[in-house]
């Protein structure tokens, strides 16, 4: 972990995890941001974009498709940046 880092937890957080190591995380001066994703406040004003046209390009927005067994292949592929990684969409 590097000196003044930001630790991100965005969507939904299900459940307890081991317990993060605080002393260690206050002196490398990591923050901690975390919340729900507030999807209501911006429904209205997304809904009229996504129709059958995909005007913001959004179906072709994941660079790669992969199924979910392959995901530490994926998030090691994300991590590097290798294969033009940006978007990977894991299916069932």
């Amino acid at each position: 972990m590097r000196r003044g880092g930001t630790l991100s937890l965005t969507g939904v957080y299900g459940g307890m995890a081991d317990p993060l190591p605080m002393l260690t995380m206050f002196d490398k001066q990591i923050q901690i941001r975390m919340g729900q994703a507030n999807v209501r406040r911006w429904v209205d004003d997304i809904l009229p974009y996504l129709t059958e046209e995909d005007p913001l390009g959004v179906d072709d927005f994941a660079t790669h498709r992969i199924p979910l067994a392959d995901a530490p292949k994926a998030y090691e592929m994300f991590q590097q940046k290798r294969d033009g990684a940006v978007k990977i969409l894991m299916t069932p």
